[in-house]
Order: structure tokens, then sequence, then C-alpha cells
């Protein structure tokens, strides 16, 4: 794995504004994880090529399906239980460490598949977060898009 996607998407992630325009494009259906990779991808300025986008979307798919996603919503059933149940509230916050665990995961997934990828080819690096992107994006998703796509170039 390329050792700086992980402390890149932590880094991201905390900058004003992308912590919220990230959950709101996860919300609609959008692979974080994906558009933290197409965020470092863009700043090592490799090229977005159409294989390149194919081939993310199939390492991320089957994991965010069987693992990340079932962690995920299993942790927002157990929201308003969790408020009421102490123990419930407990196994709540595990199963939240296993999500982000889980999502790290894919990261180091993503980046061994970029692994050896050269900026030789033609493509722009401005176009990564577009591309890994839902494709049905409302104006309000393309404004949290942009909040990304603006933290992730300065």
């Amino acid at each position: 794995m390329q050792p700086d996607l992980w402390p890149f998407a932590e880094n991201l992630y905390q900058r004003p504004g992308v912590e919220a325009a990230c959950l709101h494009l996860q919300s609609r259906g959008a692979d974080v994880c994906l558009l933290l990779c197409a965020a470092w991808l863009q700043q090592r300025n490799l090229a977005c090529t159409p294989a390149r986008v194919a081939q993310l979307r199939d390492c991320a798919h089957g994991w965010q399906k069987e693992v990340v996603g079932p962690l995920r919503a299993l942790r927002q059933r157990w929201k308003m239980g969790a408020l009421q149940d102490t123990e419930l509230g407990v196994l709540r916050e595990a199963v939240k460490r296993l999500e982000l665990d889980a999502e790290r995961l894919q990261l180091q997934r993503l980046a061994a598949c970029s692994q050896g990828w050269s900026d030789e080819l033609e493509g722009s690096s401005g176009a990564w977060i577009q591309a890994l992107a839902p494709d049905d994006l409302t104006a309000d998703d393309q404004q949290a898009l942009s909040v990304l796509q603006t933290a992730a170039i300065s």
C-alpha cells in the first residue's frame, strides 16, 4: 500500500466543511472511500482514465457492499436504541470502530489497486472526484463535491 493514503484521507476529512460534505454524499449513496482516494490521486496528478475508474470501482464495490455497508447500516439502526440502552451503546461504539477499520482496509485496497500507475497516460488529473461520484447528483450534491474538490487542492 502507498503509505500516505490513510493519513491523507484523515487530514482531508478534518478540513473545514469536508466531513459534512462527505456525510452528505454518503447519505446520497456515494462511496466516501472512493472519493477520498480520488482526491489523493488528483493531488498526485495521476491521469484519470475510464479504465482506471473502472478498476477502482471494481476494487471498492464488493468490500463496500459486503463489509462497510452492513456495518454502517447496523450502527445507524442502533442509533436510537443506544440512547436508551447503555449496553447497546457500547456495542454500537464497537461497530463504529469496526466500520472505521473496514474503511481503512478499503483505502488500503484502493491504494494497492493504483500502485504502479504512472502519470504518463493522457487524461485529466483533475477529473477523479467527479468520475468516482455517483451519477445522479443534485445541486446540493455538486456543492458537496465542490467542497471536497477545493479542500483536496488546497
